[in-house]
């Protein structure tokens, strides 16, 4: 499911101030982050990732590989910083960052 430009828009002013969740280290994507990956995103539904990856080619791989395996959304992608979503059909209303936000 592709995002729209209207829900990105929205996505992103949410995700401003957000803070990372998650932090993907040179060692790439292993079970431990993918676990957490999995946790967060399902409580969360729009989390944003810290890299600490130096190479800017190398960093955009893991971003895609990560929102392959985890079956998300790259809503945007900034420095070292990734904003991705995951829409929750059972969603708790208190951890979801997408309800918590909406007016």
């Amino acid at each position: 499911m592709a995002l729209s430009q209207e829900q990105k828009k929205q996505f992103k002013s949410i995700g401003h101030h957000l803070k990372p969740v998650l932090i993907v280290a040179d060692n790439g994507l292993s079970e431990g982050v993918l676990a957490e990956l999995e946790r967060a995103l399902a409580d969360h539904e729009l989390i944003k990732i810290q890299f600490r990856i130096a190479e800017r080619d190398d960093r955009h791989a893991v971003i895609v590989e990560l929102c392959q395996a985890a079956n998300c959304e790259l809503v945007q992608s900034i420095g070292k910083m990734a904003l991705v979503y995951r829409k929750n059909p059972n969603a708790n209303r208190q951890l979801s960052n997408v309800h918590r936000h909406q007016a």
